[in-house]
């Protein structure tokens, strides 16, 4: 199956996107070394969590990271904190670049930008009391040098979070999951930032309790006009609070567009299997809505495949340029779509006007190397992998 190629859209930066960005991402890069050797270590492979990603965040807006375990979406969000060290690339917050700063000029930064982590149990230290957790920071960026100002903001941050003043006083483990939730965004808020990386903040807690916590998130930037970056694997939790989502794979976005949007037309091929993976309440809809099983394993970060990293498990996928020539996150010009829209793909065009239909994918084999497994283009029988 052939087609001809896509005439390449002319290239948008992540700044054009936007005319009041806070945050521009430029080719960034986290590679792990990979040790070996019993006496003297040595390199002998890199594993390539983050793989060269452009993208920008506007000041105000809540930018949803979603892909599957393991796509490198919560490296990314360490990483523009600088809380993982970038291998290569820019991150350019509000005219600084973070990810060149070290030492005292990081630590300035820091309180301009915070983030909630995914366990809210072992993210607090639970040998401290609830006032000693957030006034730890405080006193960090020396915004805890009145006591009575100082008691008037804890008061203020616990009532923010919807949390009692006598909380205070208590322990982590004295909370529920929720609650320790807020507690960890009532520690983010204390230094007043203007960014805060969410990664997977309500992926531990019951479903009750995480309609709450992404309900004070977003009563919290309306009243205090914060910037989320929201990284998370629940679709129905990122459509639900992101203005704009991006779409990882295997270290890359593969594809972003408004919220709205990228539910109703996705265009590129992994973002097609994940919406067909969520399940609709209809179930006339249900049955007759395109389903898409991916076959094979997700390859290895260690050793991904050449050309576009999709293309061993893509049904859409084409022998003349997907397997040497990786795909540029390129503005697509389809009916429908909107200028932003932005996909790694080079049939992105012809995939949306129905000129390619999918065909069946022969699973491939991996096999393990020295920096991680293999891909084999022989067929081989391969558990189905679904989204």
């Amino acid at each position: 199956m052939s087609a001809t190629p896509a005439t390449p859209a002319a290239s948008t930066t992540p700044a054009e996107a936007g005319s009041d960005v806070l945050v521009e991402v430029r080719g960034l890069e986290v590679h792990f070394p990979i040790k070996s050797g019993i006496v003297f270590d040595r390199t002998v492979g890199h594993v390539r969590a983050v793989d060269g990603v452009d993208l920008s965040i506007r000041r105000g807006e809540t930018y949803g990271l979603v892909g599957e375990s393991g796509c490198g979406k919560s490296t990314l969000g360490k990483a523009i904190l600088n809380l993982e060290p970038p291998t290569a690339g820019s991150v350019v917050f509000d005219g600084t670049d973070i990810a060149s700063l070290t030492g005292e000029d990081l630590r300035r930064e820091r309180k301009r930008f915070q983030m909630v982590f995914q366990d809210p149990m072992s993210s607090l230290d639970p040998r401290q009391t609830v006032e000693s957790i957030l006034v730890e920071g405080m006193r960090a960026h020396g915004l805890a040098d009145d006591k009575a100002a100082t008691q008037a903001r804890l008061r203020e941050l616990m009532s923010a979070v919807g949390l009692p003043p006598a909380g205070l006083s208590k322990y982590p483990h004295e909370f529920s999951g929720g609650q320790r939730q807020r507690i960890g965004i009532a520690r983010a808020l204390s230094v007043g930032p203007d960014l805060i990386v969410a990664d997977e903040p309500v992926s531990a807690l019951d479903v009750s309790i995480q309609a709450q916590v992404i309900n004070l998130l977003q009563d919290l930037q309306d009243d205090l006009g914060l910037t989320y970056l929201v990284v998370a694997h629940d679709l129905a939790v990122v459509r639900h609070i992101s203005d704009r989502i991006g779409v990882m794979y295997l270290g890359g976005l593969v594809e972003e567009s408004d919220a709205a949007e990228l539910y109703d037309l996705p265009l590129h091929p992994y973002t097609r299997a994940l919406m067909s993976a969520v399940p609709v309440p209809d179930p006339r809809v249900e049955d007759s809505r395109e389903q898409i099983l991916l076959t094979g394993d997700l390859p290895s970060p260690a050793n991904p495949p050449t050309g576009c990293r999709f293309h061993t498990r893509c049904p859409w996928r084409q022998e003349t340029r997907c397997d040497t020539e990786r795909p540029q996150l390129r503005v697509v010009e389809a009916e429908g779509v909107s200028s932003g829209h932005r996909v790694a793909c080079h049939y992105a065009e012809q995939i949306a006007a129905g000129e390619l239909q999918p065909h069946a994918v022969d699973p491939v084999v991996v096999t393990e190397g020295f920096g991680g497994p293999d891909v084999d283009d022989a067929p081989h029988n391969l558990a189905i992998g679904e989204v």
